[in-house]
């Protein structure tokens, strides 16, 4: 992963204008390159990130859901320094004119909304490659982390900002070990800022069970199962080495540093989890054995079948990262709803889980809608919400507000509730957040007061000025 894939970008477009000055005919197929590099280049946003909190801020006469906890109708909460300092029922004494009490007129105020599954800052464009950086070189990369290649100035942390989603889990893709997934802030100037938790785990790619048989594989099943077992082999080396280059390191200081190896340790340790995506029941089954072999949390991410190994799942208290609602069955015998009805599922069966997007990276917006789905097909509305604020904060490790010296920044953290002490980071809305017909009227992340505008309601306030400014012809008079 580079740090910034635009910059790159950014370079070709150089190069290409640099080029086409020497030549007097310029080709198409260059011109096309042009308006590509062009394209990506400008896809950056030019807000200006919010400042640190510079005095305490009271929001009063709201109904506060601190989803943790009870909610009240007629509330307040205070915050000061990123810091949630009181939060409860009534309306504080508001000085006259005092620019620290804001008076939220009836509106909601909830957690900020987190997008537990990803590519936020690591991609822009699809069909530009200078502008994806999600996959490292190379199909075991421990040692890459998401975070440190997520853009700061993508246009899609805004545009996904103003639908309430505050924080995300930033997943790396591509290889069988493609690296450490991070959780982001969705402001920040740099990454460094942006980060809430770098190294949230491992994440690892499970190989397929059984070889395919659809009509549309055209390879053996011999040969599919050969690179199944290869593959499988493969994330069992890692992991033995690994342990036994810990081992060795700590009877022998002087053994040679492996960089990948020492950003496992971690995860040997059980300080963090792996996040293994894998979908069907067989999948499922051999990750649990894996991570039970070499003493491991384990996170499931996408877990479609995770409903006929609940049992297995609450007995290892297995947590499922949901990815999606909006999909098609999975399998041709399988229900029109199969997708739908998965969180309803998991909650009857025990299982722990959260919701993230099916819609991916440039309509993470979108977010709320695949939990308002479930909630139509079962889910119960309370676990609807938590599933997008307090259980995926405790999933991805940062739900309690950390100690100094455990790599988050501010050291306070504590996210997906509100609660005396935890972070200030809130949205302030017109109704349910789970609503299509909601608007998000305010966002605070660590106290830092953001702002909802991005480039598509720029674009659309562009339009209707336009249509404002176009005056009506009289009509035409008869001879």
């Amino acid at each position: 992963m580079s740090t910034h894939g635009h910059r790159v970008t950014v370079g070709v477009r150089c190069v290409l204008a640099r080029a086409l000055h020497r030549v007097p005919s310029v080709p198409l197929v260059a011109l096309g390159l042009l308006l590509v590099g062009l394209a990506a280049a400008n896809a950056q946003d030019l807000g200006i990130k919010a400042p640190p909190q510079a005095g305490p801020v009271t929001i009063y006469n709201a109904t506060i859901h601190t989803v943790s906890g009870p909610t009240f109708a007629k509330g307040f909460v205070t915050f000061d320094k990123g810091v949630i300092t009181e939060i409860g029922e009534g309306t504080p004494h508001v000085p006259l004119n005092d620019p620290g009490f804001i008076d939220a007129k009836g509106a909601r105020v909830y957690p900020g909304l987190i997008a537990a599954n990803t590519q936020l800052g690591l991609a822009e464009m699809a069909a530009v490659r200078a502008s994806n950086d999600i996959t490292e070189v190379g199909g075991i990369t421990p040692e890459a982390r998401a975070a440190v290649a997520v853009n700061p100035d993508s246009t899609l942390l805004p545009v996904t900002r103003s639908n309430g989603v505050l924080l995300a889990g930033v997943f790396p893709e591509g290889g069988r070990v493609p690296g450490r997934v991070s959780v982001m802030r969705l402001d920040g100037w740099t990454w460094e800022e942006m980060s809430v938790l770098p190294d949230a785990g491992l994440a690892i790619e499970w190989p397929q069970a059984r070889p395919i048989t659809a009509r549309w594989m055209d390879r053996p099943e011999s040969e599919q199962a050969d690179e199944i077992r290869r593959s499988q082999e493969q994330i069992e080396e890692l992991f033995r080495a690994a342990r036994a280059y810990v081992t060795q390191k700590a009877a022998d200081p002087a053994t040679p540093t492996d960089l990948r190896y020492e950003a496992m340790r971690p995860v040997l340790a059980g300080a963090r989890p792996v996040f293994i995506t894998a979908g069907d029941i067989d999948q499922i089954s051999a990750a649990v054995s894996f991570c039970e072999r070499h003493r491991l949390r384990m996170v499931l991410v996408g877990g479609r079948d995770a409903p006929l190994c609940a049992d297995l799942l609450t007995s290892r208290d297995i947590p499922v990262i949901i990815t999606g609602t909006h999909a098609f069955p999975k399998r041709a015998d399988s229900p029109y709803d199969d997708a739908f009805t998965l969180p309803a599922r998991l909650a009857g069966a025990g299982v722990r889980f959260c919701i993230a997007s099916a819609d991916r990276t440039a309509h993470e917006r979108n977010l709320p809608y695949n939990a308002a789905t479930a909630v139509a097909f079962g889910l119960e509305p309370d676990a609807a919400l938590k599933s997008l604020t307090l259980w995926p904060a405790q999933i991805l490790g940062v739900d309690k507000p950390a100690a100094a010296g455990e790599g988050r920044v501010p050291a306070h953290g504590g996210y997906g509730s509100l609660e005396a002490g935890k972070s200030a980071t809130i949205i302030l809305t017109t109704g349910d957040p789970l609503e299509i017909t909601t608007t998000i009227v305010g966002a605070y992340i660590d106290g830092r007061k953001i702002d909802l505008g991005n480039k598509q309601s720029a674009l659309a306030e562009k339009y209707r000025e336009k249509y404002r400014q176009q005056v009506p012809k009289p009509p035409a008079s008869r001879p």
